[in-house]
């Protein structure tokens, strides 16, 4: 089974956003992959990770959309923030805006997801 980190706290550095990670984790046991998906079922995009030699994902629910529409809107760069340091999220952003751009109108996602992505993020669907 797979580690899911749910990130619920973050903070914005200058131009950058640093969404901050709970668990006892050092910057050598991680690294970016650049991909992101949707688990609809949780309502949350899932950042993927390698961790020790596999994957684990990092999950934005719906609690931190708002940042994640901020840092749509306004360029900022996601990290990582981890005991020991922060850490690129590779691709993040190119990656959530591929997806928001599928889900938009998609019923494959179900319609209360689409529902709650299009309402979360109507000024990024606006622009």
């Amino acid at each position: 089974m797979r580690n899911v980190y749910l990130i619920d706290q973050f903070e914005a550095v200058q131009n950058e956003i640093h969404f901050i990670l709970n668990e006892k984790k050092q910057l050598s046991q991680l690294q970016s992959t650049g991909q992101v998906i949707v688990d609809s079922d949780n309502e949350a995009f899932l950042y993927i990770i390698e961790e020790n030699d596999a994957y684990s994902y990092i999950s934005f629910s719906h609690v931190v959309w708002p940042q994640l529409l901020q840092m749509l809107m306004s360029g900022q760069q996601p990290y990582l923030k981890v005991e020991d340091g922060t850490m690129p999220l590779a691709q993040f952003v190119d990656e959530l805006k591929g997806l928001l751009y599928n889900i938009e109108g998609n019923s494959n996602y179900g319609d209360h997801f689409v529902e709650a992505v299009e309402k979360a993020f109507a000024d990024f669907f606006r622009e």
